[in-house]
Order: structure tokens, then C-alpha cells, then sequence
């Protein structure tokens, strides 16, 4: 299940939507495969689709719990997975001749509800809450993109015209949480911390395309920078 979910947020980040809705059925017969699984006692040895999808996952509101009885698995998941599955063969991304070509907004819909999915798996199999189980499925997964080379730990922008406050961007749009400033400094090749802080993240954090903690001096990427980068920054495959 972690496999697809990656491949699908990979996918979702490069802009690939067709192939990110593609992953999002593939994901969605895991995750059906685990909640049976869960609900019946025994797990299948490989992920497989059920016949009739739909129906598939319409029965398991039905079932008697043997291991776990939680109602997310048995009504609130099957009933997103339906949904997810019907973009997915419906919409001109599994089969041709759908009523609607593969976008942004579809696969929007296939990731949005696969990091819920795989975070309620959390959830329920860790007895975790709600805001830990997202928490960790946020860290599951990095934002990769093309322009960016990892080596040794380090990071490189490969676009050594790109402006400073560019490349920042890209390189937290690549991780899940914080990250230092003197670890963008390094990966940037900026240089001086200092000035890094004053006269590339300050103004990107005013402009609210970060968050900057002084007191931690850390950065963190806001839902403007991530449009930003995914719109004007990377282009789609």
C-alpha cells in the first residue's frame, strides 16, 4: 500500500494526472484487499481486484467483524474507495472514450482521498489519533521533482540560473516538514546563513509563501509556495 500511495503522490507531483488517477485504482484495490482482510481475519497473500468492484466494497458494510470492527472500515472507507475507483474508470483515465479527460481536479479528488484512506489505516491498525495518523502519512512521502539531485544527504538544484528565493522554494517543496535554514543555505549554495534568512526567506515569508520560525530557525513551505512551484516551477510531464 505504501508502493502505490508513493507512485500516486510521485505522480500527483509531477503533474502526471492521468497516471496519478491510474495509481489511485491500483491503490484502491490494496486498500480494499486490507480492509477485508482486517474485517474477516485473514489477509490475502497479494492485493487483488474483487469482480465487481462496487459491490465488492457495498458487502463489507454487511460483514461481521472476526478482527476489527472499527466503522471506518467497514461503511466510511469502501464507500471513498467506490468513488475514487469510479474517476478512475470513467473519466478517460483507465479506459477511452470517458466523458471527461484526465485534469488537475480529478486527480486532486484520487490523492486528497488516499492520504485519508492510508491515514484512518493508521489510525485504526496504530490507535493513534487522527491528527498524529496525518502527520505521519504527510512524512511518507517527499515531493519529488526533476530539477532537483539528491547525494550523500545533500541536495542540488540543477538550474544554476534559478533565483535564490526559486530554488529555496523547490527544495521545500521536496520535504515534508521544517528544515533549517543553515540545511537550505547548504543545499542552495548560498553561502551566508544570515543573509539568507534576511534577504531570501524573509521576503518569501512575507509574501506568505513560507513560514519562518525565528525562534527555531526553520522553514517551512505554505500552501501558496507549494501552487507556486507545482505551477510555475515544474512543469508537467
Amino acid at each position: 500500500m505504501l508502493t502505490e500511495y508513493r507512485t500516486l503522490a510521485t505522480a500527483y507531483s509531477h503533474g502526471q494526472w492521468k497516471y496519478a488517477s491510474l495509481d489511485a485504482g491500483r491503490f484502491c484495490e490494496v486498500a480494499y484487499s486490507i480492509a477485508e482482510g482486517a474485517l474477516s481475519g485473514t489477509y490475502p497473500a497479494v492485493a487483488a481486484k474483487p469482480p465487481r468492484f462496487p459491490d465488492a466494497c457495498k458487502a463489507l458494510e454487511k460483514m461481521t467483524p472476526v478482527q476489527l470492527g472499527d466503522h471506518s472500515l467497514r461503511v466510511l472507507i469502501p464507500r471513498v474507495l467506490v468513488g475514487m475507483y469510479d474517476v478512475r474508470n470513467n473519466r478517460n483515465v483507465g479506459h477511452i472514450g470517458g466523458d471527461v479527460v484526465a485534469n488537475h481536479m480529478d486527480a486532486t479528488l484520487a490523492f486528497a482521498n488516499a492520504r485519508w484512506v492510508l491515514a484512518e489505516f493508521v489510525r485504526i491498525f496504530h490507535g493513534t489519533t487522527t491528527q498524529d495518523a496525518q502527520a505521519a502519512v504527510e512524512a511518507l512521502v517527499q515531493r519529488r521533482v526533476p530539477v532537483i539531485w539528491e547525494i550523500d544527504g545533500q541536495k542540488r538544484v540543477l538550474v544554476p540560473t534559478m533565483s535564490a528565493a526559486d530554488k529555496v522554494l523547490l527544495l521545500l517543496h521536496g520535504e515534508a516538514g521544517w528544515v533549517p535554514v543553515k540545511t537550505l543555505s547548504d543545499w542552495a549554495k548560498y553561502g551566508n546563513h544570515s543573509q539568507l534568512r534576511t534577504k531570501v526567506l524573509g521576503p518569501l515569508a512575507d509574501a506568505m509563501l513560507i513560514e519562518l520560525d525565528e525562534t527555531r530557525d526553520v522553514a517551512h513551505i505554505s500552501p501558496l509556495g507549494i501552487k507556486r512551484v507545482e505551477s510555475e516551477l515544474i512543469k508537467p510531464a
